[in-house]
């Protein structure tokens, strides 16, 4: 029987509290304001992950915004490593076609399914579109992508927290946490599904 997941013994560190982020958000929020006064701006979001990192970043912009989501699948064989293939599940709900768009992401870690977005929305037509990640995790880049707004650089270490997950958990932590390595290596018990 799988053991239950326990939000904070699973988490060996705090990688970003919860006050470093709050405080990030608004310098980035300040800084995307600015770079966009006088005009108006559509934040994309990529489910599910991003989610709480656009719900304060766009309280914390002060020029008019849209929203709209997409939901991405780019995970294979194990739910730890992205395959490359990206197979869109929702997609945007209105028109960006002139319109200045911000992707916002949780994390760029290879590249790949956020190279594919970018490649994909600008076949739409923006007048123009930029990138804001959280977090960027720089040593697992497979390909090069231009990321215009990046809230911390961190370590090839699995973090969970602030709208990470694994296995769909995690995601409610208010802060960004290494994921001690027993949980997501432990083999799931004969008739359990794979996270």
């Amino acid at each position: 029987m799988k053991a239950p997941v326990d939000l904070q013994s699973d988490v060996g560190e705090v990688l970003v509290s919860e006050e470093q982020i709050q405080a990030k958000v608004r310098e980035l929020g300040a800084r995307i304001s600015v770079d966009y006064a006088g005009r108006e701006l559509t934040l994309v979001s990529v489910l599910k992950g991003s989610l709480p990192f656009m719900a304060d970043l766009m309280r914390s912009i002060t020029v008019p915004v849209r929203i709209d989501l997409m939901e991405v699948s780019s995970y294979g064989g194990t739910s730890t490593e992205s395959s490359g293939l990206v197979r869109i599940l929702k997609d945007l709900s209105a028109s960006i076609a002139d319109e200045d768009v911000l992707l916002v992401e949780d994390i760029i870690d290879t590249g790949l399914t956020l190279n594919y977005l970018v490649r994909y929305l600008r076949g739409k037509g923006p007048a123009s579109l930029r990138i804001c990640t959280l977090l960027d995790k720089p040593a697992r880049r497979l390909v090069e992508i231009p990321v215009d707004y990046t809230g911390f650089t961190i370590e090839d270490r699995f973090v969970v927290g602030y709208g990470l997950d694994f296995g769909e958990f995690y995601r409610n932590l208010r802060y960004v946490g290494v994921l001690r390595p027993e949980v997501y290596s432990t083999p799931p018990a004969i008739g359990e599904p794979e996270a």
